[in-house]
């Protein structure tokens, strides 16, 4: 185990990781660990605006906003204010070419990366020093990686994000009879098969509906495919629904979660808001591997088809390919059934019936 040389604790530190929002709630713990290590270090966080969003108002950090939607211009402009500053740690915690030259707009003597394996998109060229290889691990067990490079070993899995008294009332104010949250749609990108079929959907929530009296609560950002899960799944499963796709803020989401059953989902942002919620979490995964990148609280309650798919899509074990390694099939999903994932719902309600009466 090799361990950062500095003089501890660093009296500023710089953490970069702008996106995504998955990864950006992986990030939360390793935040709350590392103020709860060194409470008098100053923690500047370069993030996401959208990302922003979610965690504006963290204890303890300060944060600079980078809105990719500004373009190189505006990397620019962040840039300019970052060279303001001076810094005796960075953490560069995200591999994508753009983090990396936003990166050399931050002044650190100690520029601290992954390791070589993980380094993707030429990370490596942007840091002097790097954390140890972690073979096989989850995406937020590389975030603490960073910690224990630090000599910094606690990883308690604590998600104290903030919600303004103005989205919580908000989120009470649409709802008042039990529900979960359906968000059926996961980011747009390239070749991005990640989201399951309307038909399984529908079935599902008619399932949570007439089985446990659930009314599913579709949410989403407003795009135009979101729109069109939302009004096929209210038509196809003949169950009520509350569509709020488009119709709240993540903060707002964020509070209504924490009073759901659960969240139901692909690999998405949502899916893993649902543990800075407290929530179960019923991730649904074909093309990507839950083991790596699924709801870190709620594995025992994800679909994992990914061994499937790699052996009839890629023809091998999934032992033989590359950790993190994506299926990039249009029917990939297709793998999963609407009856796999009403069972998974069915062990969850189970148990948490069962936690209700043995706390009665």
């Amino acid at each position: 185990m090799s361990t950062v040389s500095h003089g501890y604790p660093p009296q500023k530190i710089c953490l970069l990781r702008l996106s995504a929002l998955g990864d950006v709630c992986h990030m939360v713990p390793v935040v709350h660990a590392l103020r709860e290590a060194w409470p008098e270090s100053e923690i500047v966080w370069v993030i996401g605006r959208a990302e922003y969003s979610l965690v504006s108002g963290l204890a303890g950090v300060r944060f600079v906003v980078y809105d990719k939607a500004s373009g190189y211009a505006g990397l620019l402009r962040v840039g300019r204010e970052l060279l303001k500053e001076r810094f005796d740690l960075l953490l560069h915690m995200q591999v994508a070419l753009r983090a990396s030259l936003l990166s050399l707009f931050i002044r650190a003597p100690i520029r601290l990366g992954f390791d070589r394996a993980r380094a993707h998109d030429f990370q490596w060229l942007f840091t002097n020093t790097r954390i140890d290889p972690h073979p096989k691990a989850h995406v937020i067990e590389g975030f603490f990686d960073f910690l224990e490079a630090l000599g910094i070993s606690e990883r308690k899995r604590l998600w104290p994000i903030p919600i303004p008294e103005a989205n919580q009332t908000e989120a009470n104010a649409l709802i008042d009879e039990p529900f979960f949250i359906l968000s059926p749609c996961s980011s747009d990108r390239k070749r991005n098969w990640r989201n399951w079929t309307r038909e399984g959907y529908a079935r599902v929530a008619a399932h949570a509906y007439h089985a446990y009296g659930l009314r599913p609560v579709i949410t989403g950002g407003g795009r135009p495919i979101e729109h069109d899960y939302a009004r096929a799944i209210a038509d196809q499963g003949g169950v009520p629904v509350l569509d709020l796709v488009g119709r709240t803020g993540l903060k707002t989401l964020l509070a209504l979660m924490k009073r759901a059953a659960f969240v139901l989902g692909p690999d998405s942002g949502p899916i893993h808001m649902a543990a800075a919620a407290g929530v179960p979490a019923v991730g649904l995964y074909a093309g990507s591997n839950p083991l790596r990148t699924g709801p870190s609280q709620s594995l025992e309650w994800t679909i994992n088809r990914y061994p499937e798919a790699v052996r009839h899509y890629l023809h091998k074990e999934p032992d033989a390919v590359r950790w993190g390694a994506r299926v990039r099939e249009e029917q990939v999903m297709a793998l999963i059934t609407p009856e796999a994932v009403m069972a998974k719902i069915d062990a969850l309600m189970a148990q948490k019936e069962s936690n209700d009466d043995q706390g009665a």
